[in-house]
């Protein structure tokens, strides 16, 4: 009961503060509803990944952009630990998070990685701010994720695509430098070769030496073909295919083959006689050879083992080939093959199967290493592959390679006999010294007179002073100041009829190419013999004659010739 004391006034006065103060409690009720709610529709409509986590780190609410991309119900992630939804990688991450949002209440930017319920990877970056009552005591945290999957995937792409460029502005200079050192090589190997030849040439059958000048004709060919490819890749060259027998290139490759091979595997070799030839790449030969034979060796791994190089020839059908996996079937017809075994590990089917997928691999037996190149250029020599593998026992590929009747001209001193002998002059135009000094000595052996120029211009003045005299020019495709096919325009200026054979370490299908319809005589690739020289010239210029006949005695010979038809 109120004192008596009290007067009529004051009960009205503190009857008009209680009022106010329900007032005021209404109005930041209705506040407070007003806030809650915008913040139901902000955490319900945002687009970024939004949770309410409890301080023991269980979800107590999710929004509806966090359930759609993880492919959760409300309900399944309400109460679980928030761990669930981080992938595996990201778990220590997570936990250092949760550590720090516990000890200072909030983090920031910290890049993390969830999934979805189906184990889809989304890169996120992570901010969590805590959330206090009136008291200071922490209620719960909200944690907002901003998904950056699809930015990180450009950045990454942007990444690969940029080593990409690198790798190709890479290649790109390494072309440019294996085409620059091909090119001097070549020249290098025209005064290796031809001095060799020349030397075969002059020498008795009988000296001891001809068996070691064959040899270094053998080497050059060797680092020629070594140019050659370096050229293809160079861009500036296609490898010439030819006419090979398979006993052949295994023995000049065998030294080779022995340096790549374990120490502890024997390499044996099981050549068939008399084997037929067959058309192909002899450097893409090698390096089915080179891939087979190290990857026999990978599969032998440090334990004592047996390689063996076969070769044979075999006819070949669809009905053909029983057992092993077939690879690559080729046409029914006789082959020629070359087999590297082994006494590895094996493989089983499933891994035989994939051996030529690109990028394959398996560690256990280093299969992979080359297969699928070697796969191209079986396919490109219209040939078959098989191969034929058991785990634990060991592993054989056999590649074939269609037949072909050669007429097999074997010449152990590198050179083949010839009596053509040229007349007249021939102008030779070359920026290097050894060329020029060995060509001219090989146009020389063949009967000719010979003019030299160091470069294009001289080449030029020379032929307008003594065009009468010079019946061809040799001429150089790659040379300073003026190269070979600017000289080629001016001597045309000065006689649209002058013969000129362009010389280069490019392949002659390339060079006729690039010249089409030029009017050039012909070509020749560095470093040319002899014998191809003398194949071309006999071709585009007259014969010498016979010592003691005159002109007159030719005439009168022919006028015999004819009455006796």
């Amino acid at each position: 009961m109120d004192s008596p004391d009290k007067s009529k006034a004051q009960l009205l006065e503190e009857l008009a503060a209680s009022r106010r103060e329900i007032a005021a409690l209404r109005r930041r009720f209705a506040t407070a509803s007003q806030d809650r709610e915008r913040f139901t529709g902000f955490f319900s409509t945002i687009s970024e990944y939004c949770y309410m986590v409890s301080p023991e780190g269980l979800i107590i609410d999710a929004n509806r952009a966090a359930l759609e991309a993880l492919n959760y119900e409300h309900d399944e992630l309400v109460g679980k630990p928030l761990a669930l939804i981080y992938a595996p990688e990201s778990k220590e991450e997570m936990k250092s998070a949760f550590a720090t949002w516990k000890r200072t209440g909030i983090v920031r930017d910290t890049e993390l990685v969830i999934q979805t319920r189906e184990g889809k990877r989304l890169t996120v970056i992570l901010n969590v701010t805590a959330v206090h009552d009136q008291d200071g005591s922490l209620l719960h945290s909200i944690s907002v994720q901003h998904d950056i999957t699809e930015r990180r995937r450009r950045e990454d792409d942007q990444r690969r695509m940029d080593t990409v460029i690198q790798q190709t502005q890479r290649l790109e200079g390494l072309g440019v430098l294996a085409g620059g050192i091909a090119h001097d090589f070549n020249n290098i190997l025209m005064g290796i070769m031809g001095h060799a030849e020349l030397a075969l040439v002059n020498l008795s059958p009988l000296s001891p030496a001809r068996e070691d000048l064959a040899k270094i004709m053998v080497a050059s060919k060797r680092a020629a073909e070594l140019c050659g490819q370096m050229l293809a890749y160079a861009g500036k060259g296609r490898i010439e295919q030819q006419d090979i027998f398979l006993g052949d290139l295994i023995e000049e490759t065998l030294h080779m083959l022995e340096t790549c091979i374990s120490k502890k595997a024997i390499l044996n070799l099981n050549l068939a006689k008399e084997l037929p030839g067959m058309h192909g790449d002899p450097s893409q030969i090698r390096q089915i050879l080179m891939n087979l034979v190290v990857n026999a060796s990978e599969a032998i791994g440090e334990r004592s083992g047996v390689i063996t190089i076969s070769t044979g020839a075999m006819e070949s059908s669809n009905e053909h080939l029983p057992g092993g996996h077939i690879i690559v079937l080729g046409e029914p017809g006789t082959y020629v093959y070359v087999e590297v075994s082994d006494t590895g590990c094996g493989m089983d089917k499933k891994t035989v199967e994939r051996i030529f997928d690109p990028f394959f691999t398996t560690k256990f037996t280093g299969r992979g290493l080359g297969l699928s190149a070697i796969m191209g250029i079986v396919t490109a020599h219209k040939g078959a592959f098989r191969v034929y593998s058991e785990v634990g026992k060991g592993t054989a590929f056999k590649v074939l390679f269609p037949m072909i009747e050669v007429a097999e001209e074997r010449h152990p001193d590198g050179v083949v006999g010839g009596a053509w002998r040229g007349a007249g002059t021939v102008m030779l135009v070359d920026d290097e010294e050894t060329v020029r000094t060995v060509s001219s000595k090989q146009l020389r052996q063949l009967g000719l007179e010979v003019l030299t120029a160091d470069d294009g211009r001289q080449a030029v003045e020379i032929y307008r002073e003594r065009r009468a005299d010079i019946a061809l020019v040799l001429l150089d495709l790659t040379m300073p100041h003026m190269n070979g096919e600017e000289a080629y325009r001016e001597l045309r200026r000065i006689n649209p009829d002058v013969r000129v054979i362009l010389a280069s370490g490019y392949s002659e299908n390339d060079i006729e190419a690039r010249f089409a319809g030029k009017g050039m005589a012909g070509c020749l690739q560095k470093p040319y013999t002899l014998i191809a020289l003398r194949s071309l010239l006999s071709r585009l210029l007259p014969a010498a004659k016979p010592l003691g006949v005159s002109e007159g005695d030719a005439d009168h010979n022919k006028a015999i010739d004819s009455d006796k038809e």
